[in-house]
């Protein structure tokens, strides 16, 4: 039960709220919370009058105590997270909103807040990658700024600045590329057309390419070369997509026997072992990735790989269990 003084000093907070005096009910919801911390209202009428008063980061200190008093309050996420989209912190701001909605799925202010933040966050996105590209073409990186612009297309098409930037920059790189194309050698061709049909979705015929481009330059002598390692990988890519797991682990041995410490062949091998039951050869590519230095494995390669040995040191134990019994 509610303690009754706590909330007789919520009741006049209550009243200086509706009278605009936003200083004066604060001071009565913090006495309240002084007496039970465990009420969420007293956080949440706080967090709105901070809200009022355009103090977000004292908003986003009462919205985490009102989600800390009750997870299962969900205007608490939805406080929390208004003070987060006003501190432009974006990312919080979703996080928060899906905490919000697991506890609540069809709330609508939740889900009409998390569209309207999507969409910002979309925005400001699409907005760096075009400052990037005017950067790099600056700096005369047409394929780099071409490439962001590519990006900022994928996620706003139609976008009239990414289009205007776009019919300064494609031209260039259209002619930068057909000149480059004129200058490989028959084998580059081979992965140059693999890399187009993979774009294509069309893994089959990709593997055909990279198959020929592996084969010439293995008649070449020129099997631990930087392509043919290109071609190994990417072939190994079309194979997952297929789930040819035999031809994943093959293709990313070939990788590994010469760049032992390519992290996407690890995670891919250990992918594709996983794939066919062979669970402590994968436990032992993720548990190599898991020991290389953070920064040259990534955050979400990094993430990834923890996840795997968890679901994989489960699976062994439970094999062992099997076995011994």
């Amino acid at each position: 039960m509610p303690n009754p003084q706590a909330e007789a000093i919520k009741a006049e907070g209550n009243g200086f709220f509706k009278a605009g005096k936003y200083a004066d009910a604060i001071a009565k919801y913090k006495e309240a919370t002084s007496i039970d911390d465990k009420v969420p209202s007293y956080w949440s009428n706080m967090a709105a009058c901070y809200e009022k008063l355009g103090e977000y980061e004292k908003m986003a200190d009462a919205g985490r105590s009102c989600v800390k008093a009750d997870r299962t309050f969900v205007k608490g996420y939805f406080r929390l997270a208004v003070a987060y989209k006003n501190l432009n912190q974006l990312s919080e701001c979703i996080k928060t909103l899906e905490s919000g909605l697991a506890v609540q799925s069809s709330n609508p202010d939740l889900k009409r807040m998390k569209k309207e933040v999507t969409e910002l966050q979309r925005g400001e996105q699409v907005a760096a990658y075009c400052n990037k590209a005017d950067e790099l073409m600056q700096n005369g990186d047409i394929a780099g700024a071409m490439k962001q612009l590519d990006l900022a297309s994928r996620l706003d098409a139609g976008n009239s600045i990414v289009e205007k930037m776009m019919g300064k920059v494609k031209p260039k790189w259209e002619a930068m590329e057909k000149k480059r194309k004129a200058n490989l050698s028959p084998v580059e061709v081979f992965k140059e057309r693999g890399d187009a049909s993979y774009k294509n979705a069309s893994f089959e015929e990709a593997i055909g390419h990279y198959t020929q481009c592996v084969e010439q330059l293995q008649n070449e002598g020129k099997s631990g070369s930087d392509l043919a390692l290109k071609a190994y990988a990417n072939r190994a890519a079309c194979y997952k997509q297929i789930s040819n797991f035999d031809g994943v682990i093959s293709d990313c041995t070939a990788v590994l026997e010469v760049d032992p410490e390519n992290v996407k062949a690890l995670i891919r091998r250990a992918q594709a072992f996983e794939g066919v039951e062979r669970y402590r050869f994968a436990l032992q590519d993720v548990k190599t990735v898991l020991m290389m230095p953070y920064n040259q494995v990534g955050k979400a390669n990094f993430d990834l790989c923890n996840m795997m040995q968890h679901r994989l040191q489960r699976t062994v134990s439970q094999l062992k269990k099997m076995n011994s019994s």
